[in-house]
């Protein structure tokens, strides 16, 4: 089991590196998921580490995990009332007609039996907004930075597919899938802040898969 990278790590916090591809959670048929490598990331303490928040499955980059009961419910009310900046980078799946936005389109969820669920734009559903601009274009796709002040389950990839107008590249959900083996999503910043400490601050690096659709110098 190769090691997962540690961006940030004190006495109650750790920030990782979560590969793309790699679960939070077991999925129900089986294979590796984050589960697998919480005993490894003790790091000499007695109890491992929790997820704080959600990453999708395809996404990489910053995870904060507590590292005891008391962190986790400060960490969770934190992201509750909105408190981290989060920063994400991604690629559209074509070029958009503006530079820069804010995208405000509440989410709400549908599920059937044909499609599974997924998220919608619904003006009764939760309030969302991300602000994103373009970073770089090459090749008909760009790479956008984006920052959400809500944290709604898919919304920067329904925010990308609905309020942009174009997909994430590789999206097999909001998009066609095509042009990547994943959803081209990544989590590249995390801060926090804490009373009466420093705040957390991590950085994750741009994954190789980005680098090889040309945006190695971007970032």
């Amino acid at each position: 089991m190769n090691r997962i990278p540690i961006l940030f790590e004190d006495g109650e916090a750790l920030v990782i590196d979560k590969p793309a591809r790699l679960p939070i959670e077991q999925p129900r048929k089986g294979g590796p998921s984050l589960e697998d490598y919480l005993d490894d990331l003790k790091l000499g303490f007695q109890r491992p580490p929790m997820p704080v928040h959600r990453l999708d499955t395809d996404t990489s980059g910053c995870l904060l995990l507590a590292r005891n009961p008391k962190a986790l419910k400060r960490f969770s009310a934190a992201f509750e009332a909105r408190l981290p900046i989060k920063r994400y980078l991604g690629v559209l799946a074509g070029v958009p007609s503006t530079a820069e936005g804010t995208i405000e389109l509440a989410l709400s969820k549908i599920s059937s039996a044909a499609e599974g669920w997924r998220m919608i734009p619904a003006r009764k559903g939760k309030p969302a907004l991300t602000r994103w601009h373009v970073l770089a274009e090459t090749d008909g796709r760009t790479l956008v930075e984006f920052l959400p002040e809500t944290g709604r389950t898919h919304q920067i990839r329904v925010h990308a597919a609905s309020g942009i107008g174009l997909p994430l590249l590789g999206d097999p959900v909001y998009g066609d899938g095509r042009g990547a083996p994943r959803t081209m999503l990544h989590a590249a910043g995390l801060e926090i802040p804490r009373e009466g400490k420093p705040p957390i601050l991590a950085a994750a690096p741009l994954p190789a898969d980005f680098v090889a659709l040309g945006f190695g110098d971007a970032e």
